[in-house]
């Protein structure tokens, strides 16, 4: 069955935007979990302007479910990740000027180094995933790094604006875990999630898991973040 890990990115980067203490994404995290988030994931960039270093040490000491810590495939952010040791660190590619990640990790291009992480990670007993595109070269590099999972890459299916298009990248995403799982791989999935879209990515074979945040903190605006949480993980089922 496919399981909800929420993002809790969005919380933060409205703390940020005033530089003060509220609201705060830990306090997000633990409502959750208890609205029945089977994870919460938090992105620590290099610059730190979200999701802080103190954010991910009181989830590891709070969080009653599993931790997923995104974070750039890049020598200064292992230690962070070997010191507070989360449940699982997903690789994501990062730049400065973005608003949020723009797409999937090259690994092929990458494989010595994202190898090289990888093994460091798992070294610590961590395990990791890699947010990648669909892309079957991408796929077949991962299986090389020796990571566990992947993340696909869902922003090309959610972006998608007519029907026959959404259509061809749900089947490029459908064909993308099945050469996945082929591997030996395990496949979770993120990226412009909304309660609108889901259910499709939801039910595609062998899907284990759901990494969404923006839309579940916008909607829980609206309507509270219990809400919010039990409404997408209703869809999700």
């Amino acid at each position: 069955m496919t399981i909800l890990c929420v993002n809790i990115d969005h919380v933060a980067t409205l703390r940020e935007a005033r530089k003060i203490t509220e609201p705060d994404p830990v306090t997000a995290a633990l409502l959750c979990e208890l609205a029945g988030a089977s994870g919460i994931t938090l992105h620590i960039r290099e610059d730190r302007r979200h999701a802080k270093e103190r954010d991910l040490e009181l989830l590891m000491q709070l969080a009653k479910t599993r931790v997923n810590l995104e974070m750039a495939a890049a020598d200064a952010m292992l230690p962070v990740a070997v010191k507070y040791r989360p449940h699982q660190v997903t690789l994501v590619p990062e730049k400065r000027e973005e608003i949020t990640t723009e797409g999937g990790l090259d690994v092929a291009g990458n494989l010595a180094k994202i190898q090289s992480v990888t093994e460091s990670l798992q070294d610590s007993g961590i395990r990791v995933s890699l947010f990648i595109d669909a892309d079957e070269n991408q796929i077949a590099a991962a299986a090389e790094t020796g990571a566990e999972f992947i993340e696909l890459h869902t922003g090309c299916y959610c972006n998608a604006v007519e029907e026959e298009e959404q259509k061809r990248e749900l089947e490029i995403l459908v064909r993308g875990a099945h050469i996945a799982q082929d591997l030996g791989l395990r496949v979770n999935a993120g990226h412009g999630l909304n309660y609108r879209n889901v259910q499709p990515v939801a039910r595609i074979a062998g899907m284990e898991e759901l990494n969404i945040g923006h839309s579940i903190i916008a909607h829980a605006v609206f309507v509270g973040i219990e809400r919010a949480v039990k409404e997408m993980i209703a869809l999700i089922k």
